[in-house]
């Protein structure tokens, strides 16, 4: 049996153990607290802390199922690969980096789990060796330490009161001024490690790792790991801080779905839908639903796996091309594949009865019935239109139309393995949106709108599809990127500029010092006065006695006669 069979299996049935208890202490309001000390320092104990309540168990279930299905697929898609082994040992240390961040009441045990999904993302990320994988691998790592840093003052901070587990201090936050500090430097790790504004731009760049290692890190694991600490520091978000991350979150959501009508990528694209949702999940923790917030998590975990599994097929078959300009026509070719992409982008745009709609309308008719500016509505509405325009613009790219690709080139949907597992997926992006409103609601909510708002959702979506649908076309796309509207283009696809500003202003300054100082002192007067002329001087030297001494009869002769020129000279004298 393969690594990545027991991995499927061990998993799969994890998940449905944990799912298990989830529901009993889901429906009994259980919460158990394991506590063990391991130092006590000035007085504040180093413990191991571990939490399981239904939150905690429910989302470590849908982690291990789709980090199974995942593994699953990996065992086709990454076949050949020498390193196949180290690979899913790379994934599976991932995935329990995550459960014990998951699990952690307590700001050090979060640590560990937090800097463990930072290493291993840096190590999957660059896991193809190229120049582009480095450079997406160094992005993510430092933008990360950003906030593990502010994790670290956290810590330093909570000496303070005497315990790192934030659970005891859930009342104390509501009204202590001090606890201010400890929400904003929290507030900064979960948007670096969610990719807001201003970190959005190591998301993208973190598509140069392998497919699978995309479909679990935007799915379940690495993004919404701010998310989630987020919803555990819930209490803390009030007043300016949560008016603050509304405003971020809002904008991200609206620029990443503004990025993606611009981006030919096909994974980029997807990047950025994630952004998008996890913008939309940031917004209405911020204003106070941690439930709704979480809701969307999982929902949003089912679809966006398929969808890269999806995306993964497509470009295992079409050699490794991402271009969604070379696609077209895929529905004849690959059925299968693009039934189960037709219906995690519909799940995405929230259709009617699959896993999004639940979550994403919901949260639309929350804000519509909540006390928000016109700006952060307009913002809601727009970024949900914008999330139906980049869905059908690639569906019309690569579903319909012409294919694109090698004309002798065949496509089928062959992968059984890849194909079983993302059958597994629909499955579940189709269920368990409804089953998870039933286990977390039960009660239901009283929604009062007029008619105007309720449809409002549907209406955006509608008009979303339709410019969709017509930027697709050909004539629109040349125009929009072509030299008429470039700047307008480069502007939107690019992130609002964010990897410039991210990338060269950060390394110009001390790369032009470094090169000033290395070509004036290593590479100047320095080298030529100092080792290097001494060098010189005694490798010529060397070089000229080496030749004397190498017994050539010419050199006999020369030497003869200047001795002789010399005896005769002293003779006359």
């Amino acid at each position: 049996m393969s690594i990545c069979l027991v991995s499927f299996i061990s998993l799969m049935l994890l998940s449905l153990v944990l799912f298990i208890f989830g529901l009993k202490f889901l429906i009994l309001d259980l919460v158990i607290f394991i506590e063990l000390e391991l130092v006590s320092l000035n007085s504040s104990p180093v413990v191991m802390s571990l939490l399981l309540d239904w939150m905690s168990l429910i989302f470590m279930s849908f982690v291990l199922f789709i980090s199974s299905a995942v593994i699953f697929y990996s065992d086709q898609y990454m076949e050949g690969d020498l390193n196949l082994n180290r690979f899913i040992l790379l994934v599976l240390m991932f995935v329990f980096s995550m459960m014990l961040l998951i699990i952690s009441p307590n700001l050090i045990s979060i640590l560990l789990g937090w800097d463990g999904l930072g290493l291993v993302s840096y190590c999957l990320v660059i896991y193809y060796q190229n120049v582009k994988s480095y450079n997406a691998g160094m992005i993510t790592a430092l933008m990360n330490r950003v906030g593990d840093v502010a994790l670290l003052i956290a810590i330093s901070w909570m000496l303070n009161y005497g315990s790192w587990s934030y659970i005891f201090y859930t009342d104390l936050m509501s009204s202590d001024s001090l606890m201010f500090t400890i929400g904003l430097l929290v507030m900064i790790a979960g948007m670096t490690k969610s990719a807001q504004i201003p970190f959005s731009s190591w998301l993208p760049a973190a598509m140069a790792a392998p497919t699978p290692v995309s479909a679990l890190v935007h799915s379940s694991t690495l993004v919404t790991a701010g998310v989630y600490l987020l919803i555990r520091f819930s209490d803390l978000l009030m007043g300016n801080l949560a008016s603050y991350l509304l405003l971020i979150s809002c904008l991200t959501m609206f620029m990443a779905g503004l990025g993606a009508n611009f981006e030919f990528d096909l994974k980029k694209i997807i990047a950025l839908s994630t952004l998008s949702q996890l913008g939309l999940m940031m917004s209405i923790l911020s204003m106070g639903n941690y439930k709704l917030a979480y809701f969307h998590l999982l929902t949003h975990a089912l679809f966006k796996a398929l969808l890269f599994m999806c995306a993964g097929a497509i470009i295992h078959n079409l050699k490794n091309s991402q271009d969604i300009r070379f696609m077209g026509n895929l529905m004849v070719h690959m059925p299968m594949t693009c039934i189960c992409l037709n219906v995690s982008n519909l799940a995405l745009c929230g259709m009617p009865f699959l896993a999004g709609f639940y979550s994403k309308d919901l949260i639309l008719e929350v804000v519509s019935m909540s006390y928000v500016n016109l700006l952060i509505f307009f913002l809601f509405f727009i970024s949900t239109g914008l999330t139906v325009c980049y869905s059908f613009r690639l569906s019309y790219y690569s579903i319909t139309g012409d294919f694109n690709f090698y004309s002798l080139h065949s496509l089928n949907d062959e992968g059984w393995i890849m194909l079983s597992s993302m059958i597994i997926m629909v499955v579940f992006v189709v269920f368990s949106g409804s089953m998870m409103m039933w286990l977390i609601f039960p009660t239901p909510v009283m929604i009062c709108l007029p008619m105007s708002l309720k449809m409002l959702a549907l209406m955006v979506s509608l008009i979303g599809g339709w410019i969709g649908y017509e930027l697709s076309k050909f004539s629109m796309g040349w125009a929009v990127n072509s030299m008429k509207l470039y700047e307008l283009s480069y502007f939107s696809g690019f992130m609002w500029f964010m990897p410039n500003v991210s990338t060269f202003s950060m390394n110009y300054v001390p790369l032009v010092l470094s090169f000033n100082l290395y070509s004036n002192f290593d590479q100047g007067w320095n080298e030529y006065l100092g080792a290097q002329g001494l060098y010189s001087y005694l490798k010529e030297n060397s070089l000229l006695f080496q030749y004397i001494q190498s017994n050539n009869i010419k050199i006999y002769m020369v030497l003869m006669i200047v001795w002789l020129g010399i005896l005769f000279l002293f003779m006359l004298i």
